[in-house]
């Protein structure tokens, strides 16, 4: 399946962008700008999110896949790959199963491990909340800041909520599907090999999703690994520390070249 994309024109190799749950290639904007400086930059909307089609399941396997198949449309060889949080495992299976179409992988704040109780808070308060009787951003606002306290986070959700064609309100994410297949998106299938490619996995210090219990794993599956933390950064790192995580990025592509 073709996913929808934003083309950032650069003068270099492509790199791809591939954000995470809830979200859309907007929120990798600012960083693709500049880096289509030096690379030609493609950034993913992920399959029920953003302007890209919905469909009823949403396993790893398949949304590498529509990576892929995106690739195949616009006549991609290869690209590097960045991704954060679900783009990241993502790119991680891409790289895996299809190690041919990938370059090098930039892995942001997540681990190829299973998350059985990450997230849960949000995606209960997603389901919450009634659009049928919403009155305005704020009150959607008002009615998740009961279980979701960082209004960041709030923020970053609540760019997703838009007016519908009958003038009520509606999600740009298919809810219901991520709902759905959300012990899917925690989970991680057991690896078919190893990448061999370079790899930079880059840790939000105060974030949980990258621990020393995966580090076996990390190092096994992409033995070329190296990891970096950004101090003072939770899960929503590039958002964070935008220019830190740049940097890192770009550091490490000069090597990967």
């Amino acid at each position: 399946m073709q996913l929808f994309y934003k083309h950032h024109p650069g003068p270099g190799p492509t790199l791809i962008v591939l954000h995470g749950l809830y979200g859309n290639q907007s929120n990798w904007a600012p960083q693709a700008r500049q880096l289509a400086q030096d690379f030609n930059v493609y950034a993913l909307d992920a399959r029920n999110h953003g302007q890209s089609p919905w469909r009823d399941s949403m396993s790893f396997a398949e949304m590498a896949a529509d990576v892929a198949d995106t690739m195949a449309a616009l006549g991609l060889k290869d690209a590097h790959l960045i991704g954060h949080s679900m783009g990241g495992k993502t790119a991680m299976w891409l790289a895996l199963t299809r190690p041919a179409l990938v370059r090098s992988l930039s892995v942001v704040d997540i681990a190829p491990a299973a998350y059985p109780d990450a997230g849960t808070g949000i995606i209960s308060a997603l389901g919450s909340l009634d659009l049928a009787q919403l009155t305005s951003r704020a009150n959607a606002d008002a009615v998740l800041a009961r279980t979701i306290p960082q209004k960041f986070v709030r923020d970053f959700l609540l760019t997703n909520l838009q007016r519908s064609e009958e003038g009520g309100w509606r999600w740009r994410f298919n809810l219901p599907v991520l709902t759905s297949c959300f012990r899917e998106l925690t989970s991680w299938p057991a690896a078919p090999g190893s990448y061999a490619g370079p790899t930079l996995f880059i840790k939000g210090e105060l974030s949980d999703y990258i621990l020393p219990q995966h580090t076996a794993a990390m190092q096994a599956q992409f033995p070329n690994g190296q990891l970096k933390t950004i101090n003072g950064t939770g899960h929503w790192v590039h958002s964070e520390k935008p220019e830190a995580v740049l940097q890192l990025i770009r550091s490490f592509l000069q090597t990967a070249e």
